[in-house]
């Protein structure tokens, strides 16, 4: 069964996409926790972080391109986060590998 995000990949469900291309999308989180809350997602289905191989260097440095990217796109000079979160102790809700970017405000730390 596609998972929430290969929906949106294949245009099944609505998103408000930010940014594309060959290997990944990028689009707003429908619940924000900043100001700005994208959400890069590979195309390449992985689960997690745990199921990344070393053949998916590549991929997972890309989508490290694209959030800084979307950060300078999006205006925030003054800093922002980027997050994986693997399992659902670490509050993963869809289980395809995406990298959170947040800004757009003070983010405290410890965030969890």
């Amino acid at each position: 069964m596609p998972t929430l995000f290969e929906k949106i990949i294949a245009r099944e469900i609505p998103a408000d996409i930010v940014y594309e291309d060959d290997r990944c999308i990028a689009f707003r989180d429908i619940a924000p926790k900043a100001p700005t809350h994208v959400l890069v997602v590979p195309k390449k289905a992985l689960t997690s972080v745990d199921d990344v191989t070393a053949a998916d260097a590549p991929l997972v440095g890309h989508l490290f391109v694209v959030a800084a990217h979307i950060a300078a796109q999006e205006g925030l000079t003054n800093g922002y986060r980027t997050v994986f979160n693997t399992g659902r102790d670490a509050g993963q809700t869809v289980d395809h590998l995406h990298l959170h970017v947040l800004g757009g405000r003070p983010l405290a730390w410890p965030p969890g």
